[in-house]
């Protein structure tokens, strides 16, 4: 039969760790599982480097295989020494891979008669998309009807690219950003495996009052000359409705203020900031003229002395 190098099959070195073999795995099944990989030969390439994380995984099974000869190559002829002990004990039930079909004959010969019917698990592919909500969804919650494509099996075992319509709760308190995980709405597993879990990256849709920053929220906010010369307090839009905003006296453009725990709800609450924006009145009319060369009479304001003109 033909040897099979398990450490080549998953580009491990012999004195690979555990976390390094679990990583390896990781990596392959995502690159060789059949739902989604694009490789000709990626259903062999699962099969394979299931059987040799089933072996590598298992320190049991580990420590037998490595009592083989190193010096074998991969895809040469074969045979376990005279009287070869694994001295691995099976439990029944078989193993727990990562495929549907059994394990290998050289497998088989290494660790008993009993593999052939193993029957293997798979956890189905998950799935990540990004979708956008508004940033209002966020504030009171909502339940969205979402559009998807996704990769699926048919009854051939070909691959297709079917449209799904799910109904999303979006929970009140949601940041930019955030995934919402549905579970079981990836790809379906293999053998006994569980499907997959559908990864949700929310983000919302840029708003035309407001900047988002985690949990706080930034905005620009109009007022007239005496509002900020004189103070106020003033309406002022927020998503969750509007507030008083007062305004010290003295204020001018670029005066920042904040809205405390008005922000998207959480444990803490984020803010809003308030940029003050001063908007001068049109001198569209006669009287408008008059008050304004009044002013300029009455105030000798100059608004560029600090640069010394």
């Amino acid at each position: 039969m033909e040897y099979k190098d398990y450490y080549k099959i998953m580009g491990l070195k012999r004195d690979a760790s555990q976390d390094e073999i679990k990583l390896a795995y990781r990596k392959l099944a995502r690159k060789y599982h059949p739902d989604v990989s694009k490789e000709p030969n990626a259903e062999a390439m699962f099969k394979e480097t299931a059987e040799a994380y089933e072996v590598l995984k298992d320190p049991e099974k580990r420590a037998a295989y490595n009592r083989l000869d190193a010096n074998v190559k991969s895809g040469q002829e074969f045979h376990p020494p005279p009287n070869w002990d694994s001295g691995f004990e099976f439990s029944g039930g078989g193993f727990t891979g990562t495929d549907g079909a059994g394990f290998s004959h050289f497998f088989e010969e290494l660790f008993g008669h009993q593999a052939h019917a193993a029957q293997f698990n798979a956890h189905g592919q998950d799935h990540h998309t990004k979708v956008v909500v508004e940033l209002d969804d966020a504030f009171h919650g909502a339940t969205r009807s979402i559009s998807l494509q996704s990769p699926e099996l048919d009854e051939n075992g070909q691959m297709r690219v079917v449209n799904r319509t799910l109904k999303v709760k979006i929970p009140k308190g949601i940041k930019d950003g955030q995934q919402i995980r549905l579970t079981g709405q990836g790809s379906a597993g293999m053998g006994q495996g569980r499907k997959g879990d559908l990864y949700l990256e929310i983000h919302f849709q840029a708003h035309p009052l407001y900047r988002v920053e985690e949990r706080d929220l930034y905005m620009q906010l109009p007022v007239a000359p005496w509002e900020v010369a004189l103070g106020a307090t003033v309406k002022t839009p927020t998503p969750a409705g509007t507030v008083d905003l007062k305004i010290p006296a003295g204020s001018n453009s670029g005066t920042k203020l904040r809205l405390k725990g008005r922000g998207i709800p959480g444990t803490p609450a984020g803010d809003i900031y308030v940029t003050l924006t001063v908007l001068v009145p049109p001198a569209d009319s006669d009287q408008a003229k008059a008050l304004y060369k009044e002013m300029a009479d009455k105030l000798a304001f100059n608004p560029r002395k600090g640069m010394g003109v």
